[in-house]
């Protein structure tokens, strides 16, 4: 017997070694030259992700990983964090040499710490689980590259918000202070939460990498994650509602759990998919009538547009954003909200049978054991940090912090409500505290953009908020009302805190992911935030951040209420409601691949692959500007101010500063508007943007040169065909002409 195991083991290892190769080997094939970058940025996660065990072990305590998967994110968010931090309060540059210093004292601290684990004899290393880390580190792997490659067809950082977000990257590369020169307000810095561009550039310079690859490989690194972090909650929830007990094909039920989890959260559509590009198709085929045509946008762009009306709102879901390349706040957010989730879990784990007790402990020593619990340390922490990396996040994380911190509250204090109400008081009085304390350095330099909160004056349509979030949000609240009637016919004495304490704690954990996310979609219904899109857009941003978080708890409540209902539930009319959850969402995942096929083309062919390269487009795109482009790049140390002309969000303007990182002295109006508000000092800044550009008058240009610090005016195809009266005399008489192009008109002067 013995010697049949062995044989078994030594076959296992031989298979995943085998698989281990190949995927290195498909990788390098797909990505060409690109994959040395790609290997390093997962090199760097996995010795990073090691490094942090001793902390992440702790924490993760009862996951049968020792939270392997999440490590990775906790590492990059507290080296990261902790880098910017310094750097903020001008005690360090912003140098790569100041990353890697951190993040290796980081990790002779967390060795440190591990000393002291190992003498206590605690193990925060999953050894018991080495099979387990190797999957979860093949899934990372093969979702990393599967993005990455499908990125490889579509690199270009143009269009929608990616000069914005380029932009700002190159900004930060150059810059050694934070937060960096605004690259579309000269005068100012940035003014916006670009702590997830931000950490984009910390692990570019850590590497040493470029940022024309990088852009692209954020992304992908982000999409990896929010394919892994779910399938270790989820699988992990569903053991624990498993329990020990667990024999033959169910053993596979978690890993299988935790699969769909990461397809629900990163590869899934909505049911806007099934139903306008599946169902109603069909329809009108089976009818003879003309198909309608589907594009991939529309089922982020619904409520507002079909049928057409004034309230325009946005819908978008993470697999959209993969695929559209923005690496915007609520993006690269996502990594950083999924580790807080599976902290919240975590303590939900550690605490649900321990009895704080004033009278045993004493008082003092009862509310230090409440106020220091690492967990919700660590949860504030990432909370402040929120507030610079998509402050919406920070609002709506608090209340799921809130709401997971009084269910085991009530618990836990045994229904005490006295007791309840002073602990969970004082604890969202500490997370509150910490988050801001830690977050100042951001904050006293950042002016909101938020006008205020006002009624909404307009409602989305019943079938509309049906199609899109009618499927999550029945399976949620079957499982609610199922779990609540079935705990209350066997309690004797029925209370709230009877009632919670017979709910386990994957259940409540479940519970608490999916009532938030009903509120979530609810609230633009009722308010929305002020901004200046007020006119046409009032709930559009409202929507957009808070339905996306609700798309994430929505997809990993279904996956595991699905499990409850499929294997654990014995009633039948409930595995029915499983059964037709799982196909409906299954089915949505046709949406990777519809939108995939739009937005990348032909992926299946590897001899397509562009590459990584975020600005390989301005060889065609912008061909008379490319030049001049690349030579400011090159030449340019610093932050000088580059003069180029201004135009509106989302147009071809501003693609010198955007690729460049160079401030210029205004950019792109809209996004100016909302980060400043000062629509007069805009108007003013065009006007004599213009005036540089068209005025006969030396002196006067000269004044508005010096005015606004300008070192360089670049003059291009945007520049030509923006100001039709250019005078081009005046412009060289200002100093030395340093670039000209041998091909085009384009020049850029110098000024001395």
């Amino acid at each position: 017997m013995e010697q049949s195991n062995e044989k078994k083991r030594k076959i296992q290892l031989i298979v995943k070694i085998l698989l281990a190769a190949a995927a290195l080997g498909v990788s390098a094939f797909l990505l060409k030259g690109d994959v040395w970058t790609f290997w390093t940025w997962w090199l760097l996660a996995a010795v990073m992700g090691f490094a942090a065990m001793p902390v992440t072990g702790s924490l993760f305590w009862r996951f049968e990983d020792k939270g392997w998967i999440f490590s990775k994110v906790l590492a990059v968010a507290a080296t990261g964090f902790i880098t910017w931090f310094l750097v903020s309060i001008k005690l360090v540059p912003f140098t790569g040499i100041t990353c890697a210093a951190v993040t290796v004292i980081c990790a002779v601290l967390c060795f440190l710490l591990l000393k002291k684990e190992s003498k206590e004899k605690i193990e925060c290393f999953p050894v018991e689980k080495i099979s387990l880390v190797y999957w979860e580190e093949l899934i990372f792997f093969l979702a990393f590259l599967l993005w990455t490659y499908v990125a490889g067809f579509h690199p270009a950082a143009y269009g929608t918000e990616k000069f914005m977000d380029y932009g700002f990257m190159e900004a930060m590369m150059r810059s050694t202070v934070l937060p960096a020169r605004d690259l579309w307000y000269s005068e100012g810095t940035i003014n916006y939460y670009y702590g997830g561009q931000y950490f984009a550039v910390f692990l570019t310079k850590l590497t040493g990498s470029r940022v024309e690859v990088t852009y692209n490989l954020m992304r992908t690194f982000v999409a990896a994650f929010a394919f892994v972090l779910p399938f270790s909650l989820v699988r992990q929830m569903t053991v624990d509602m498993q329990g020990k007990k667990v024999y033959g094909w169910k053993k596979r039920l978690p890993s299988i759990t935790g699969f769909i989890a990461g397809l629900a959260v990163s590869i899934a559509g909505n049911m806007h998919y099934v139903v306008y590009a599946q169902i109603i198709p069909l329809i009108q085929k089976l009818k003879g009538q003309e198909v309608d045509s589907y594009w991939f946008p529309d089922a982020t762009r619904y409520i507002g547009f079909n049928p057409d009306v004034p309230d325009k709102t946005i819908h978008e879901f993470p697999c959209y954003s993969f695929v559209l390349g923005d690496l915007h706040a609520h993006v690269v957010n996502i990594m950083f909200v999924l580790l807080l989730l599976g902290l919240l879990y975590a303590w939900m784990q550690k605490v649900r049978n321990t009895t704080p007790s004033v009278e045993k402990l004493g008082a003092k020593k009862f509310w230090m054991q409440q106020l220091l619990m690492p967990h919700i340390l660590a949860a504030a922490m990432l909370l402040g940090m929120f507030h610079w990396t998509n402050y919406w996040d920070f609002v709506i994380y608090y209340v799921v912090t809130g709401g997971t911190v009084l269910f085991m509250n009530i618990i836990c204090l045994k229904g005490d409500i006295k007791r309840i109400i002073a602990v969970t008081a004082a604890q969202a009085v500490e997370i509150f505290a910490v988050a801001t304390v830690i977050i100042l350095p951001f904050t006293l330099q950042f002016t909101t953009m938020v006008q205020g909160v006002r009624l909404a004056q307009n409602h989305s349509l019943p079938h509309q908020l049906l199609i899109l979030w009618g499927l999550p949000t029945i399976l949620t609240l079957v499982f609610v009302i199922s779990l609540i009637v079935g705990k209350l016919k066997r309690l004797n004495h029925k209370s709230l805190y009877r009632l919670m304490k017979a709910i386990r704690t994957p259940d409540l954990f479940a519970v608490i992911m999916g009532l938030c996310a009903i509120g979530l979609v609810a609230i633009p219904e009722l308010v929305y935030v002020r901004d200046i899109y007020e006119n046409r857009n009032a709930r559009a941003n409202t929507m957009f951040k808070l339905t996306y978080q609700a798309y994430i708890m929505f997809g990993m409540t279904m996956v595991y209420v699905i499990f409850r209902q499929l294997f654990v539930n014995r009633k039948k009319i409930l595995k029915a409601v499983g059964v037709i959850g799982l196909a409906l969402l299954l089915w949505t995942c046709g949406y990777f691949g519809k939108s995939v096929d739009s937005w990348f083309g032909q992926v299946l062919d590897p001899s397509q692959y562009k590459g990584l390269n975020a600005t390989a487009f301005l060889e065609t795109d912008y061909a008379e500007d490319v030049g001049a482009i690349r030579w400011l790049k090159e030449n340019i140390e610093g932050s000088p101010v580059v003069l180029e002309a201004n135009g509106d969000s989302y147009s071809e303007y501003e693609r010198v500063s955007a690729m460049t990182g160079l401030p210029t002295v205004m950019g792109w109006y809209v996004h100016e508007w909302l980060w400043r508000n000062d629509v007069a000092d805009l108007n003013a800044k065009a006007d004599e943007i213009e005036t540089i550009y068209t005025s006969t008058n030396a002196a006067e240009v000269q004044m508005l040169v010096e005015k606004y610090d300008i070192s360089y005016i670049f003059v291009g195809s945007c520049e030509r065909e923006k100001y039709a009266d250019l005078n081009n005399e005046v412009l060289q008489s200002l100093g030395e002409i340093v670039y000209q192009d041998p091909d085009y008109e384009t020049y850029i002067v110098k000024i001395e």
